[in-house]
């Protein structure tokens, strides 16, 4: 049996986050979601001890109930004032039953399965298995002046990461001996190899991706590896003609003549959804929702709106920002600006920086010049986590 010891008791305080870093989402999921996924997806852990700090129990609970909370996460553990002590709270929590326990950090979301294996079966057939890759650049050793006094091969090097995987009984035995003499230190492997022996390194497809989120940079990083961008483009034209009511982004505007169209006919929000659906290659409104089709008539366009968001999100994409532009001579809609934007933002469910609505005229030429018509154009940029 295996089970996992996950640290996620440090501060964001090295990428400039107030809280613990863990819980900042990358592609829309939090980092610590994604570290406990890639865990449970490998198939080779049957339990995890997650260590937290106290006062972020709470926090935890929030996001495991929104996201979705992970099964194998059997134990909560208080992080301690060091790393070390962490995981010795961790591995108290594991069960003697356990032959072979991975100790993870919480900010290193993007371990694969090989990796994580590579390190098991090491720790089985040798009693540890440290994944690590090789140093690419050169090493200098440096005296208490910053000279150099040495140059160390590097091909003889290794830079180790987590998951760091252990004999249950060996890991613990090297903690207890540790702790007892007053020791510390910043990884596993080193108290493993001041009391029970040299530590095995392993390495494994997706070493060189498992990187541990340390600065912002590094999030910023992880958000641009993970995503691919789409672009789509939305175009919709409605008549205007009296005895019903103008709707554009949802604001119900004041003017002698409205919209004609199945639905509420609010054109700014069917260029959107065009551009959206048009972004992740999913057709266009009419597919989705048929103007002969009783169920839309006089249909609300911002639930309309709620709808393809959810259509998206259930494929793997998000929305990043959009940009409307709506072309009317009359009325003047600079007064509805502000609301119209919110409405959007809100149906999204983005920042409302990531939202532009502009009004434009055609100098009086055009079905739009003349009063006949409104048209609208839009742009809209998805994510799409690869």
């Amino acid at each position: 049996m295996v089970w996992a010891v996950v640290v996620a008791a440090g501060r964001g305080t090295r990428a400039g986050f107030a809280g613990n870093k863990v819980f900042r989402k990358i592609g829309g999921t939090t980092v610590l979601t994604r570290t406990l996924r890639a865990l449970e997806q490998s198939g080779e852990v049957h339990g995890i001890v997650l260590v937290l700090a106290e006062h972020e129990l709470d926090e935890y609970e929030r996001i495991a109930e929104s996201e979705g909370r992970c099964p194998l996460v059997r134990a909560l553990a208080k992080g301690g004032a060091s790393r070390a002590e962490s995981v010795w709270n961790g591995l108290q929590l594991v069960p003697e039953e356990a032959e072979i326990v991975a100790v993870h950090d919480g900010a290193r979301p993007f371990v694969t399965p090989q990796v994580i294996r590579a390190t098991i079966d090491s720790a089985r057939e040798f009693g540890s298995g440290v994944i690590a890759t090789p140093v690419v650049d050169t090493i200098k050793q440096v005296d208490e002046n910053g000279l150099a006094v040495a140059t160390p091969d590097r091909a003889m090097l290794r830079a180790v990461q987590t998951p760091q995987t252990f004999r249950r009984s060996e890991i613990v035995r090297a903690y207890e001996t540790a702790f007892a003499a007053g020791e510390s230190a910043t990884d596993d492997a080193s108290l493993y190899e001041r009391h029970i022996g040299p530590v095995r390194l392993v390495t494994a497809e997706g070493a060189e991706k498992n990187k541990k989120l340390t600065s912002k940079e590094d999030f910023i990083q992880a958000e641009r590896d993970m995503q691919k961008m789409r672009i789509g483009t939305g175009y919709d034209v409605h008549r205007l003609v009296e005895g019903r009511k103008l709707i554009l982004c949802g604001v119900d505007i004041p003017y002698e003549k409205g919209l004609l169209g199945h639905s509420d006919a609010d054109v700014a929000l069917h260029a959107l959804m065009d551009a959206m659906l048009g972004a992740a290659a999913m057709g266009d409104i009419g597919r989705l929702f048929p103007d002969n089709d009783p169920a839309y008539k006089g249909a609300d366009s911002v639930k309309l709106l709620e709808a393809v968001v959810e259509k998206l999100r259930e494929n793997g994409m998000r929305v990043g920002n959009v940009d409307v532009t709506i072309v009317a001579q009359r009325p003047k809609l600079l007064p509805y600006n502000a609301q119209m934007r919110k409405n959007v933002a809100r149906a999204l469910g983005v920042p409302l920086a990531d939202v532009s609505v502009k009004a434009t005229t055609t100098e009086k030429l055009g079905f739009e010049g003349e009063g006949l018509g409104i048209s609208a154009q839009a742009v809209a940029m998805l994510y799409q986590e690869i």
